[in-house]
């Protein structure tokens, strides 16, 4: 897997101060987006476990949220396994920062028989608070939304979606 980009105090990509994760390659290429030099799969540079510590280190700090994964598109299949080692060190060595991820498929995509489903796939759902899902769409773009480009867009509260069987949707 690559990224193309770490950012640490970001301020746009969820609430609080976080540091984002940016991963290479989405299969989406919807028109209009914010960010389609990450499309290609071998934008950027390999993903390493020094950047893993690295993240480890700067979300350490107590004035940091959480953690927000976009990209590109976390949820391809090749991002998925890529991905997992940090999703569970933050969940293991931070439970109290929050991990939030974007993606431009749909939450039905990634469940089992989805199209986007890993033998990975659950247990990052089950370690997130929140999922954006669905594809960027131009005819729906609103600046006014928080935290997402397009009406369609939806702001999952993972938690109670996993523990109550159908999407809920943040508050």
């Amino acid at each position: 897997m690559n990224v193309c980009d770490i950012v640490i105090a970001d301020h746009a990509n969820g609430p609080g101060m976080r540091v984002s994760v940016f991963v290479s390659g989405c299969r989406n290429h919807c028109p209009g987006c914010f960010n389609p030099e990450t499309w290609d799969f071998a934008a950027g540079k390999e993903y390493t476990s020094f950047m893993t510590q690295a993240i480890i280190n700067e979300l350490k700090k107590p004035s940091y949220q959480g953690l927000t994964i976009l990209g590109g598109e976390p949820f391809e299949i090749e991002n998925q396994k890529g991905l997992i080692d940090l999703i569970r060190r933050v969940r293991e060595e931070l439970p109290e920062k929050d991990i939030w991820m974007y993606t431009g498929y749909d939450y039905e995509d990634l469940l089992p028989g989805g199209k986007r489903h890993t033998d990975v796939t659950d247990e990052i759902l089950e370690a997130i608070a929140v999922l954006v899902d669905g594809r960027f769409i131009l005819d729906e773009k609103d600046i006014s939304l928080q935290f997402r480009g397009s009406r369609n867009q939806r702001l999952i509260d993972m938690k109670r979606t996993r523990k109550e069987g159908l999407v809920i949707l943040c508050e």
